[in-house]
């Protein structure tokens, strides 16, 4: 995640590091560098301008105090003039009092809707809401099709009507919404190009018709400035209340990220991170701004922790901690709950410096597949008694995951290893660090 715009700053920022003030001439000579970095990430021209307008003002009028080095008191200027910029803060989707809540989604062909309504639609389901999904995209094959498989993965009903006309299927849908107390209307609309005049008159007329309360415009985050003249247009038509960025987990260069707040004046609300269902954040503007300047995302590495811990189940584990009773089994249900956290190389990206330390360095995410084909090689004996493990077992799970015998070996090591690190880890110990991290969101 804006991998490039994060090298960039950083050299930026280097030049001002070994100097002992803050002067009008190294100022400048640092902010021409940021400069070119955000233009080089596609940031609009004019947000660019006054960004670097804005940090130069409010540069030249601070005073080094203390232990505190003239780039420190860069970075945190530029870390909050770009949180000014994205929103300040994060911003909740608009409920209705009154049930139905209608969300209209739109945006241009290929940028996620479809995918981005189903992850709404389960975060929602999460918090105890009733959602439908409504298939409004009557044109792009099999997208209808796409929408109720992913509804009925979440066991979630979605209105659809073959051969209807958009408009006619939102009318029945919203009669379908109240009829069956369904709390929120999620409208999957289809992709259009601004210089369609029909299809925009057509979403238009989905406006009138179902009077949303929220209109998300999707994006791909990879398309620069060029997502948000786009959004203008479709502003101008529909007067969206928000924007989704989708694709945030690919080489996302920033320029949309950017530059779309300011241009539009209408808050980011979330942040497509990945593929599956569950991969939806809250845009975080702070979060965002912190990775971008490589001082990673505790907070957010937290969060994606506490929704996969059971309770019960730390205890659980704590307990057999305790009593060094640590087995293959519980390790291979802590390595399954990191991989529904997301990519490695994401979540080593939210640690503080852990960006710049695996630069250019090749993450095997499929290691995760070896290691549990390796653990399920094992027998139930095996695995609750790493002790049992010798060479002639250790050839036969090697034959039987397809990997190696020195990749057994090193699993075995390694799980020795972590068992003596767990060892030392106690309750009261983690507790202070989610109380740490809790102070940190307050």
């Amino acid at each position: 995640m804006f991998e490039s715009l994060q090298e960039k700053l950083e050299g930026a920022l280097k030049r001002i590091r070994g100097h002992a003030n803050i002067t009008e001439e190294n100022v400048a000579e640092a902010l021409s560098e940021v400069r070119r970095a955000l233009l080089d990430a596609d940031v609009n021209f004019g947000v660019v301008k006054k960004f670097i307008d804005d940090v130069r003002e409010k540069s030249l009028g601070l005073e080094v105090k203390g232990n505190v080095l003239p780039g420190q008191l860069m970075i945190k200027l530029i870390h909050d003039e770009l949180v000014a910029l994205m929103g300040s803060s994060k911003e909740e989707l608009k409920l209705a009092p009154q049930a139905p809540t209608v969300v209209m989604v739109a945006g241009l062909q290929g940028s996620g809707k479809t995918t981005f309504c189903a992850k709404l639609a389960f975060q929602l389901k999460k918090k105890g809401r009733q959602p439908l999904l409504v298939a409004c995209d009557v044109y792009r094959p099999a997208a209808v099709d796409q929408l109720k498989t992913l509804g009925q993965s979440m066991s979630l009903p979605v209105y659809s009507k073959e051969d209807g006309k958009p408009q006619d299927i939102a009318n029945e849908a919203m009669q379908y919404a109240r009829k069956f107390g369904r709390d929120v209307v999620i409208i999957d609309t289809a992709g259009r190009l601004t210089i369609d005049e029909d299809m925009m008159q057509e979403v238009a007329d989905l406006k009138a018709i179902t009077k949303p309360h929220e209109i998300l415009f999707v994006c791909d985050a990879m398309t620069g400035q060029d997502a948000v003249t786009t959004a203008q247009a479709f502003h101008d038509r529909l007067e969206l209340t928000g924007v989704v960025l989708t694709k945030l987990d690919g080489d996302t260069r920033g320029g949309a990220a950017l530059s779309i707040r300011a241009v539009l004046g209408k808050p980011i609300k979330y942040v497509g991170v990945g593929e599956k269902i569950d991969q939806l954040e809250s845009f975080h503007p702070e979060r965002i701004a912190s990775r971008i300047l490589g001082m990673g995302d505790i907070i957010t590495l937290v969060e994606k922790a506490q929704q996969q811990i059971d309770e019960k189940e730390a205890e659980r584990l704590e307990e057999k901690l305790r009593k060094n009773q640590f087995s293959f089994e519980d390790f291979l249900d802590q390595l399954r709950m990191i991989k529904k956290m997301g990519s490695l190389r994401d979540l080593l990206g939210m640690i503080p410096g852990m960006d710049k330390a695996m630069r250019g360095v090749e993450i095997d995410e499929r290691a995760f597949g070896r290691v549990e084909a390796i653990i399920l090689s094992m027998t139930r004996e095996e695995r609750q008694n790493p002790k049992l493990l010798n060479g002639s077992r250790r050839r036969r799970i090697a034959a039987g995951s397809g990997t190696s015998i020195q990749d057994v070996n090193r699993l075995i090591k390694q799980f020795e290893d972590m068992q003596k690190m767990m060892k030392n880890m106690t309750r009261g110990r983690m507790a202070q660090m989610m109380g740490q991290q809790a102070g940190l969101r307050r």
